[in-house]
């Protein structure tokens, strides 16, 4: 075995040396004894310094120690990264809700940048990019090869500069979209009321979040006239990439009246933490849905696990993204950090969801009502579009009215089933679960 071996690294050898010229060992060794820790150390300052002696062009000393540091700590999970000063900066500003950029969650797969989710409202969103595409090249450069940090940079620039990336989605040819940056400024949440349901749309956790959330479902109660009047809650997550913990564990807190919500392990006992709810429920115990998707990551997944296992919220949609991991941001000297995954997070039930994101309890995937007119209404014949057929004679004036009326609002879920299928499903669970409760 130790003949062959040795064979094979003779041959590879042979095959370089026609090209490259062979330096003396950077570090004499036995090889019987295996390195000590500062022998590997001093092996890295060994090369350091042929580096700095020898490569054909003069390097910069900061920026080959930075690239030493990111390579070390991305080769432990996608998610460890060293931030420059510039990129720590810009990640505090993130989760203060305003910065620059095109407004992209993103990750690494394959050596490719992986969109995690758009950001509503934001120059990447309205250009269309969608969760689970690859961004293969930038300005015409490919990003393979590059690691994360790398990758984000070519996509940074001045607000208002043009970059065009090359966007691979499954099932169609590659394609290139032109994107103009902005500043993007993340609103947290927003709130709306459908069919009598308040929907409350979580776009991120940043420090805004659970206020936000607060603020928009006081508003919407107000308009709906009182909690009375309030058929359910919608919690939209759906392409919501995640952010801080404690925004998530708030926002399950908030419609929760007791219980675990989240726990993070660490390496040791030390390093693991539990979470729990505390007395009181915005939505006053009214039935709930939670919508996710393949966008879905993180903080949501928290979100969702936690309602889901506490049987407070019926689960709607696709199957999240499977980020079970905990990130600790650690401020470094010249104002750089290091991103470190220091645990994983296990729902109420414990389960980890890293890799296998959250099942729905129904799964539903999001596509147009092809069968609907351009209108939204399917046609249908009935008795009163016969020629000559008998007038309804039955009913007061103001009891046609409200007929229409609730017609009307009947064609308007219609609608809203061509315009987003998997919501009006959502609104469609409440309006059952809320018939059910009455009866």
């Amino acid at each position: 075995m130790n003949k062959m071996f040795v064979a094979g690294v003779a041959g590879t050898l042979a095959g370089v040396l026609a090209t490259t010229q062979l330096a003396a060992p950077l570090l004499a060794q036995d090889d019987t004894r295996p390195r000590s820790t500062y022998e590997y150390l001093d092996l890295f300052g060994n090369i350091f310094e042929r580096v700095r002696a020898d490569y054909v062009e003069e390097v910069d000393d900061r920026e080959l120690i930075e690239s030493a540091i990111n390579g070390m700590l991305t080769s432990l999970d996608p998610h460890s990264s060293y931030l420059p000063p510039d990129d720590f900066t810009d990640m505090r500003e993130q989760t203060r809700g305003e910065f620059g950029g095109l407004g992209i969650e993103v990750t690494q797969e394959d050596g490719f940048v992986k969109v995690v989710s758009p950001i509503d409202d934001t120059p990447a969103a309205e250009a269309g990019i969608e969760a689970g595409d690859f961004i293969t090249h930038v300005d015409g450069e490919s990003v393979l090869g590059l690691n994360l940090n790398e990758a984000v940079d070519l996509m940074r620039g001045p607000v208002g500069s043009e970059i065009v990336i090359t966007v691979v989605r499954e099932g169609v040819e590659p394609f290139e979209v032109s994107i103009i940056r902005d500043t993007i400024q993340i609103r947290a949440v927003r709130g709306r009321v459908e069919s009598g349901a308040i929907v409350l749309r979580v776009t991120t956790f940043n420090q805004q979040t659970f206020a936000n959330l607060e603020a928009e479902m006081a508003a919407q109660v107000e308009e709906l006239g009182g909690i009375d009047n309030v058929r359910g809650v919608v919690l939209d997550l759906r392409n919501n990439p995640g952010g801080l913990l404690d925004q998530a564990v708030y926002v399950s807190d908030a419609f929760l009246e007791q219980g675990e919500i989240v726990s993070t392990r660490g390496r040791t006992a030390a390093d693991s933490d539990r979470y729990n709810a505390s007395a009181g429920d915005l939505a006053q115990g009214l039935p709930m849905v939670v919508l996710i998707n393949g966008g879905s990551a993180s903080a949501s997944e928290i979100v969702a696990g936690a309602l889901q296992d506490h049987r407070r919220a019926i689960i709607v949609g696709e199957k999240s993204f499977g980020k079970g991991s905990v990130q600790t941001i650690m401020p470094l000297q010249g104002n750089g950090a290091m991103r470190l995954t220091t645990a994983r997070y296990y729902t109420p039930s414990g389960r980890s969801i890293q890799a296998l994101g959250i099942e729905p309890d129904v799964i539903v995937g999001q596509r147009l009502a092809s069968e609907v007119e351009e209108d939204g209404v399917i046609p249908r014949r009935s008795e009163a579009d016969l020629r000559g057929s008998i007038r309804n004679d039955s009913l007061t004036p103001e009891e046609l009215q409200q007929l229409e009326e609730e017609r009307a609002r009947l064609e308007a879920d219609a609608l809203l089933r061509d315009d987003d299928f998997q919501l009006a499903y959502a609104l469609d669970i409440l309006k059952g679960l809320s018939v059910y409760s009455d009866r």
